[in-house]
């Protein structure tokens, strides 16, 4: 079980609740919660920059001051072309402004699309990068904003976002004025690398947290570890998951567990919602 099945389950348990699924690179809580979607748009992060070589006069002005040497010389008979790698281009438009000759042409790239749903527990403000595309942190700020806006139309200021994994600019986007934290790990060594970073970074913006094991009972003495972890960096440990292969089912189905049976699965995850809901309601 990972997060997006703890936020699923959290927000049947809440009942209505404003969702936003802010793993724009990997978005899947759309699977669980099967959202309608009533407004979608195109996001654009970036610019798409090209030479126009009959206006270029071959000044190098914008090889020059390119950062990511994504523009090209070839020498030709007559004259040297610039050509921008694609590849390479981070759409920072330094190119188009340096340009004297007004030689270079840029447009809006869409790197992906941006979505305002309905669900069976509430609105929800969801996205998707398009394949191999840049700019995933503005793509989440976008998602927060529409969230925002979400909120103010339905009167409605309790939130639940679905952040994504790491601790790169899409996570620091996820929790930017966010009031907690709530990290799933599991009890692997790669689990409390990553567990030690994010904790360091949610401590930086002095946003309280909480950490949960999941799948708990494969490792109990890494799960010892984190419950160590934890106290070094004051974070609360909220409580532990077991493996239960029933998670599986119920996705397979597009329901959340605690929709889809009763077991000791369900139970821990409703002993944590308990605890971490004053924080969200």
């Amino acid at each position: 079980m990972g997060k997006t099945s703890l936020v699923s389950s959290f927000a049947a348990l809440a009942g209505r609740i404003v969702i936003s699924d802010c793993d724009v690179d990997a978005a899947d809580l759309h699977l669980i919660l099967n959202p309608q979607i009533k407004e979608s748009g195109d996001f654009c992060g970036g610019l798409v920059a090209e030479v126009e070589q009959e206006k270029c006069t071959s000044c190098g002005k914008c090889k020059q001051e390119c950062r990511f040497s994504a523009i090209k010389e070839e020498i030709t008979a007559d004259k040297s072309l610039f050509i921008i790698d694609q590849v390479s281009c981070e759409g920072c438009g330094v190119c188009y402004l340096v340009c004297g000759d007004k030689a270079i042409k840029v447009e809006d790239s869409i790197n992906g699309e941006w979505y305002i749903s309905e669900t069976r527990h509430g609105p929800m403000s969801h996205a998707k990068l398009g394949i191999a595309e840049e700019n995933p942190g503005r793509l989440v700020t976008l998602v927060r904003n529409n969230q925002n806006q979400i909120a103010q139309e339905v009167r409605m200021y309790e939130s639940i976002i679905d952040g994504s994994p790491g601790t790169g600019c899409p996570v620091i986007a996820s929790l930017t004025g966010s009031t907690y934290a709530l990290i799933v790990t599991e009890p692997t060594v790669s689990g409390i690398h990553d567990l030690d970073r994010i904790l360091s970074v949610t401590g930086h913006f002095r946003i309280p947290s909480g950490i949960v094991v999941n799948k708990s009972d494969l490792n109990m003495e890494m799960t010892d570890e984190i419950r160590l972890l934890a106290k070094d960096y004051r974070a609360e440990f909220i409580g532990t998951i077991p493996y239960d292969k029933q998670i599986t089912d119920a996705q397979m189905e597009g329901l959340s567990v605690v929709e889809f049976t009763k077991s000791s699965v369900t139970q821990a995850i409703e002993a944590i919602w308990e605890r971490v809901r004053p924080f969200i309601m």
